[in-house]
């Protein structure tokens, strides 16, 4: 008897009820964090900006996991698993991010995003042998479309408007790829043998190391930002968009599986872009309002089909 491409059973009442909570938590604080870090661009490089939240995020994480007795130690291969996981999810992932909304809105970048679920479904496929279905290859290329159809207003500005915000998304969509890695590895057996807060600390403590290194060669030594709502951001993204977040993030995966967990990229992008409408100015075009619908159907379409697929043998 096969079971659904996440690779989880269905759940009763009672559990469903435990993963609405952590999922609707990370759901609504990823749709801020895009904003919170377009106030991080300016003074600090973004690289340092990365180094700052995820050191904040890591010693919240490891004082969490003391707390509750997971355990921290680690062997070899389970620390080779959390390095390369939390280089690709907190170091390359963001700093790509950060880099992407120097030059677009916040809320395209989090649109974006939503095509995680195309490279997830690619390469659980590839590495973890699940099947893809035709109605997710349609709703993919749908979804798509739909993403050319946002960008079509500001895709035909002034020349030199058009290569950065071309820039952007390249930029934007390479953090996809760093991010799509670092998920399907959350879906591995030798993960799923590590305790959430053990691997998300280990993970966040390589991807840290990484950041700071990468920082001080990129930027030189560490800079300070003066303001204090810099420093306020920083701990919002540290220990809300980041501790909480992958936290609730973590378990909700564990309980229904990668695929049905990535309604996340979904949800987050609707809200993101009414928080870029608010606060950014963001302007709505025709084409921006059609492709934005397109690319959230096509992405429930893929995901919908994506549940019900069988593992491909």
């Amino acid at each position: 008897m096969t079971e659904h491409l996440t690779g989880t059973r269905p759940l009763g009442v009672s559990a469903r009820a435990k993963v609405v909570i952590p999922f609707m938590v990370c759901t609504l604080v990823w749709s801020s964090t895009w904003l919170v870090i377009r106030s991080q661009l300016g003074i600090v490089p973004p690289s340092w900006s990365v180094a700052y939240r995820f050191l904040i995020a890591m010693v919240a994480m490891a004082a969490y996991a003391r707390f509750t007795g997971a355990r921290l130690k680690l062997t070899a291969r389970e620390h080779g698993l959390a390095m390369i996981y939390g280089v690709a999810q907190y170091a390359l992932n963001y700093y790509c991010v950060y880099l992407g909304e120097r030059v677009i809105t916040s809320g395209l970048v989090a649109v974006v995003f939503a095509l995680l679920v195309v490279p997830n479904a690619l390469f659980a496929w590839v590495f973890l042998k699940q099947g893809v279905s035709r109605a997710f290859l349609l709703g993919s290329a749908v979804a798509m479309v739909g993403l050319v159809l946002l960008f079509s207003h500001e895709l035909s500005a002034a020349p030199a408007a058009k290569v950065a915000i071309w820039t952007g998304i390249g930029w934007s969509l390479l953090g996809v790829l760093f991010s799509s890695i670092a998920n399907v590895m959350q879906a591995a057996r030798t993960a799923k043998a590590i305790p959430v807060a053990s691997l998300i600390v280990w993970g966040m403590a390589w991807g840290t190391l990484f950041d700071c290194v990468a920082a001080w060669a990129i930027d030189g030594p560490p800079v300070l930002d003066p303001h204090a709502s810099y420093w306020l951001g920083t701990l919002y993204l540290g220990l809300i968009g980041s501790a909480l977040a992958f936290t609730c993030y973590f378990v909700v995966i564990r309980a229904i599986g990668p695929g049905r967990a990535a309604y996340t990229s979904v949800l987050s992008p609707v809200l993101a872009m009414l928080l870029s409408t608010v606060f950014e100015n963001y302007r709505w075009s025709a084409e921006a309002a059609v492709g934005g619908g397109l690319s959230l159907c096509g992405l429930f379409v893929a995901l919908q089909a994506r549940q019900a697929a069988s593992p491909r043998r």
